[in-house]
């Protein structure tokens, strides 16, 4: 849920209620600098599909949803903490609150990180899910300028075992500005998490040997704490991309088209390095620091997707790293799935 004022939450939640009566999934909510067409919300939501897609192949579709709330992490009326379906969980966005007063922790940015961290870990050990099983991570920070701050906090987090450290494993990731949280928060931090098991009638025993498969390719900017795109089986998932050359490091030069026009060079070059193409992308997901240019990044997306535009979600932030004018990230369709390598 992002909302153009964080104050018009409480009327977002008397509406949401009478939409969720029963089950409530996860949820972030985040107050951002602008929305589309002046809106003063704008909601998008992520559904189970237990039929599959295999061609002429349905799948049982009974597959049925886990949901956990456990008390060692903060709990809310309108959201559940974790939803797992096939082959994902979902984690409702952590605010740095202690569950234990269902208060804010004191200290500043380095504080509230941590314990969002935490709080993200309680709910996956409640379910005994190791803490490197997360593919992506999504960090919305109050000030932008808190991001290093962030790093410091999020490397003592990643890599968690010992097998992930031998890799140098991190999630994929995107750092969102907004312009205001939840309780006045600095920073709230999501994460989607393989789910190897899956979720009955699919048995446990079908999983094993499901790998996550974490690339980097030289073709596009490489970040110390975060890998370009982790695959899980049916999905991949790509760090957000800013408007980086990566043979320079350096921002490109000229405008928002060719900042736009960059951000997607730089995401087409990961899924080509992964043997996968722009077509195979369903979901993009692009973040403006000037809401007006959305008519110019869409002259440069269309050259990207010629033959129909997968899911989208636009929204304007108050800044972006690098100082950059747009950011966009994805979620690519797998359709080999990820099974052990020989």
């Amino acid at each position: 849920v992002f909302v153009n004022n964080i104050k018009d939450l409480d009327v977002v939640d008397e509406v949401y209620k009478t939409f969720f009566p029963t089950y409530v999934p996860t949820q972030t909510k985040v107050a951002v600098a602008a929305l589309p067409m002046d809106a003063l919300v704008q909601i998008e939501a992520l559904l189970s599909h237990g039929e599959g897609t295999i061609p002429n192949a349905p799948q049982s579709g009974d597959l049925i949803k886990l949901t956990n709330n456990t008390s060692n992490a903060p709990t809310s009326a309108l959201s559940t903490q974790a939803v797992a379906f096939s082959h994902y969980n979902n984690l409702s966005a952590q605010l740095p609150i202690d569950p234990k007063s269902g208060r804010l922790v004191e200290g500043g940015v380095k504080e509230q990180t941590a314990q969002c961290l935490k709080n993200v870990k309680a709910i996956l050990e409640s379910i005994d899910v190791p803490f490197d099983d997360i593919v992506k991570i999504n960090v919305f920070l109050k000030n932008l300028s808190d991001n290093e701050a962030v790093n410091e906090v999020y490397t003592t987090f990643f890599p968690d075992s010992a097998i992930a450290r031998a890799v140098a494993y991190f999630p994929a990731r995107t750092t969102v500005a907004a312009s205001a949280l939840p309780m006045d928060a600095l920073v709230q931090i999501e994460a989607v998490v393989s789910h190897g098991d899956g979720t009955p009638p699919q048995l446990v025993e079908d999983r094993h040997g499901l790998i996550t498969e974490a690339n980097n390719t030289v073709n596009a900017p490489k970040d110390a704490l975060s890998t370009q795109t982790v695959a899980f089986s049916h999905y991949n998932h790509i760090s957000a991309q800013l408007p980086l050359d990566p043979k320079t490091g350096n921002k490109v030069a000229g405008g928002v088209k060719e900042q736009a026009g960059q951000c997607l060079k730089n995401i087409k070059a990961i899924i080509e390095s992964v043997d996968h193409v722009m077509e195979d992308v369903v979901k993009v997901n692009i973040f403006l620091t000037n809401i007006e240019d959305i008519d110019a990044v869409d002259e440069i997306y269309t050259i990207f997707f010629p033959n129909g535009a997968p899911a989208r979600r636009t929204v304007g932030v108050s800044a972006l790293l690098k100082d950059a004018l747009v950011q966009i990230d994805a979620v690519v369709s797998n359709a080999e799935g990820t099974p052990p390598t020989a």
